[in-house]
């Protein structure tokens, strides 16, 4: 099990389905959620300037990443979170959450080295069972 996730889609019904299959499959101890990437940016901003607690006590161990969204898509998301001003999450996995077919893509997710998995929408109890036996 994960101490903590995040999902960023732009869809709340998404969102709120993937509460309900991560709570139903016990995946994760607490789920943060953001609606786009510049929000997903702002959470990151707020755990790194947070001196309340240690921040490895609260940094995601992985993030659900919807490619298609209003303000700030994806791979813009993906462009700010790699770079070094984001360096200590360094360890924060990637895992794509997506509803597109573009290869174009799926080409790309396999050359960034933190994303680890390219799904499809929607998420499953047996694609969160793939993801421990893969991750865990």
């Amino acid at each position: 099990m994960f101490d903590k996730i995040l999902f960023v889609d732009d869809d709340p019904i998404t969102l709120m389905l993937c509460k309900k299959v991560i709570a139903k499959s016990s995946f994760a101890n607490e789920i943060a959620t953001a609606q786009d990437g510049e929000e997903a940016l702002k959470y990151f901003n707020t755990l790194k300037y947070d001196n309340t607690k240690k921040i490895t006590d609260k940094i995601p161990q992985l993030i659900f990443l919807d490619l298609n969204m209003p303000i700030m898509g994806g791979w813009e998301f993906l462009d700010h979170f790699t770079s070094d001003a984001y360096a200590e999450f360094s360890e924060t996995k990637v895992i794509i959450l997506s509803s597109t077919i573009d290869p174009e893509d799926l080409e790309r997710a396999k050359k960034h080295p933190v994303i680890i998995d390219f799904l499809s929408k929607p998420i499953t109890t047996s694609m969160l069972e793939y993801l421990k036996s893969k991750l865990l």
